[in-house]
Formats: C-alpha cells, structure tokens, sequence
C-alpha cells in the first residue's frame, strides 16, 4: 500500500479510499479541493498499485494497514474517513476500531451487503476477462470501459493497475469484499453520510444504507437517481465533491 499526501500535515487528517480497479487518481481533483482544509491522503490500495506488484489478501489487512497509518501519523484521530466502493467496505472497517477516532464516515456505493453467490462468479468473471482484455489494449474492451467504468483521463493509470493485476486475486477480493458485514452502532458523534445511485447492482447499496441507517439513526442517505455503481465519484467528481463538502459544513 502507497500512501500519497496533499496539504498541511498540521491540518486534521482527511482519507479517500478508491475501489477495486479503480486507480486512486480518480481522488486527486478531491485531494486538492480538500486540502485547503484538511491534509489528505489517498492511499494506493494493494493489488492496485502501479510500480510494482502487491498483494490484496483481505478488507481485514487493508483496514489494518490504514489503522497503523493512522495511529503512527495521526495518532488515531481521523476527521473524514472517504470510501468508494470497495473502498467503502474498507473505510467501515476501519471506523470501528476501538483506538480508531472518526469525525465523519462517508460510504459511496460500500457493498456492505452480502451478494449472492452467483453473483459474485459472475462479476468476478467478468473482472478477470476486463483485466486480461485490458492487458492486451483490446480497443472495444478499452473504449466500453471508457464510457461505463473510467473517463479518459484515468485510462493510463487503469492500464498500470491492470498490467500488475495478478487475475487469480479478483477471487480473493471478491471473496472478501462481498462477505458478510457486522453492522454496529457507531458513537453517536460520528457523522454519516451514505451515497448510491439507483441502476444496477445498486439495490445493494441501496439496502446497505438503510441497514445503516438502522443501526445509526444519524445517517444521512442521498440517492442519485439514475446514476449506476461509483458513477458519480468517476465521472463526475466535482459533483461528489460538493455534495461531501456539503454535508461536513451542516
């Protein structure tokens, strides 16, 4: 994992943590917008760095290895605490360790909800034929993934990610991120916002974060009607900026 930075560091500690394939630059435009207050860090997830090869074994150890950042930097206070997707699973781990201090949880789409087991084979499936399609700059996989999955400017970073992609790992984050999650109540303090979009397997989101909601009446929900898995944050990120510097002003 590569923790990259933007600000004062004498500033509260903000993170933003991206999803599976997702290169972390789709948070940079957010870091700097952020940084005027905030000192924020986007970690490089593992499996998804771009120098060189690492290894996703679970949530539990990325959680773990954002928590021991935290603590040696920040000593545990963390302000905002960001995740998109899979990221979203991650950051929820992460808020629920007893020497973890968070001000403000905001969860993007966090499959907090476990899917079907069919499901799961099927997305997992159809993540390993992007990523080798990817590998091989197969132009019509490239150009779908444009439209429905990254915008152009994050292609060259897509590309770095998947060339490094080890392909029998998607089975072991899928495994992982798609698990059953332990709701809890949070301290009541904690701020809660939870976004997701209404097409696709958005119905999962959706179920999340009103089992969210459940356990923690404070959770403010915002549907994006329309908008399909992460779409917001990817193709539209000075909108997801706003709504979030929205709610950390109320």
């Amino acid at each position: 994992m590569v923790f990259h930075t933007f600000g004062d560091r004498d500033n509260s500690a903000m993170l933003l943590i991206h999803g599976m394939l997702t290169p972390w630059q789709i948070f940079e435009d957010a870091a700097e917008y952020f940084s005027r207050d905030y000192f924020v860090v986007v970690p490089e997830l593992d499996a998804h760095t771009e120098d060189e090869p690492t290894e996703f074994c679970s949530v539990e150890e990325e959680a773990e290895k954002i928590r021991e950042y935290a603590l040696d930097n920040f000593g545990g206070m963390i302000a905002v605490l960001c995740g998109l997707s899979m990221g979203g699973k991650i950051v929820a781990e992460v808020a629920a360790m007893p020497d973890i201090n968070v001000g403000a949880l905001v969860l993007d789409g966090a499959p907090l909800i476990s899917f079907p087991h069919l499901l799961v084979s099927f997305l997992a499936k159809n993540y390993i034929d992007i990523i080798r399609r990817s590998k091989e700059r197969d132009p019509k996989t490239l150009e779908q993934c444009r439209k429905t999955f990254l915008p152009e400017r994050y292609m060259d970073d897509f590309l770095k990610i998947a060339d490094n992609f080890d392909e029998q790992s998607v089975g072991t984050i899928m495994g992982s991120v798609f698990s059953k999650y332990e709701f809890q109540e949070f301290d009541p303090q904690i701020k809660i916002l939870f976004m997701h979009g209404t097409t696709g397997n958005e119905m999962f989101s959706r179920k999340a974060a009103v089992k969210m909601k459940k356990f923690n009446p404070q959770t403010e929900i915002r549907c994006f009607d329309g908008y399909a898995h992460a779409q917001l944050a990817c193709f539209e990120i000075e909108k997801w900026t706003a709504e979030v510097a929205r709610f950390l002003k109320k």
